[in-house]
């Protein structure tokens, strides 16, 4: 499997965290409305529950999203399943659950919807994460879709996970661009690099773009916002509101 060619599949226009605008974020609900919405890629995050198990879940903490309290990391996959992950958005979305892995791959497969993996590793289990995701992506990510990108703004996450399966896509997250950040993918063996727009300049996103790595910006929600990076050549923006971003070039 080639990373570069692979990587190309990507669509311009992310759902993050499915179309976590529309959807309670990490949930099947919010997967299914990127794919209603014609999304041909979403975004989401994954830990490990305290029996190992990976998860969708952004936060280390359970109250933002869901109606359970503690961190996630102390929870078995069992006492994860019986909280509502859904209320907290709106009363239409109550009783929708905190989603395995194993069920977000079975929903992508069939919609069609491929994905960007976010290694969201709790506080020392950044090399436990990114070797059992990306396992799990191995023995389980279908046929019928390109391959995952694993992405992870923990380099310990990202490099465990790239020492599992090298042959799968992969880009490091940032806030702001490092000055270091062509250094830091080498050294990961990242072709890709995503990063907050509000930080970037035209000036940098073309050094960037000129090395032949691939550069995508979180999280866009103005049309306007997204037509400069894509006048930029910015190669992708994750979207909370995918269908209103549109590329012009």
């Amino acid at each position: 499997m080639d990373q570069g060619s692979e990587e190309d599949q990507v669509s311009w226009v992310i759902g993050h965290r499915g179309a976590c605008g529309y959807a309670p974020e990490n949930t099947l609900a919010s997967i299914n409305k990127a794919a209603d919405l014609g999304m041909k890629w979403v975004e989401f995050d994954v830990k490990l529950s305290a029996d190992r198990h990976p998860v969708l879940f952004h936060d280390m903490t359970l109250g933002r999203t869901s109606d359970g309290k503690g961190y996630v990391s102390q929870f078995t996959l069992e006492e994860l399943r019986a909280l509502d992950s859904g209320s907290w958005f709106s009363s239409e979305f109550s009783g929708e659950r905190i989603v395995t892995l194993t069920e977000a791959i079975e929903t992508l497969a069939k919609r069609g919807v491929g994905a960007l993996v976010e290694l969201k590793s709790s506080p020392g289990q950044e090399v436990q994460t990114g070797q059992v995701v990306a396992e799990h992506l191995l023995q389980h990510w279908p046929k019928n879709l390109p391959a995952p990108m694993l992405v992870s703004f923990s380099e310990k996450s990202l490099a465990a996970g790239r020492e599992i399966a090298p042959q799968l896509p992969a880009g490091l997250n940032v806030r702001q661009v490092p000055k270091n950040w062509q250094k830091r993918l080498e050294r990961l063996g990242c072709k890709s690099l995503q990063c907050r727009h509000q930080y970037l300049t035209r000036a940098r996103a073309q050094e960037i773009i000129s090395t032949g790595t691939k550069l995508r910006c979180f999280t866009v929600n103005t049309p306007h916002r997204a037509q400069t990076l894509a006048s930029w050549g910015v190669h992708g923006i994750f979207s909370n509101f995918p269908d209103r971003m549109q590329k012009h070039k």
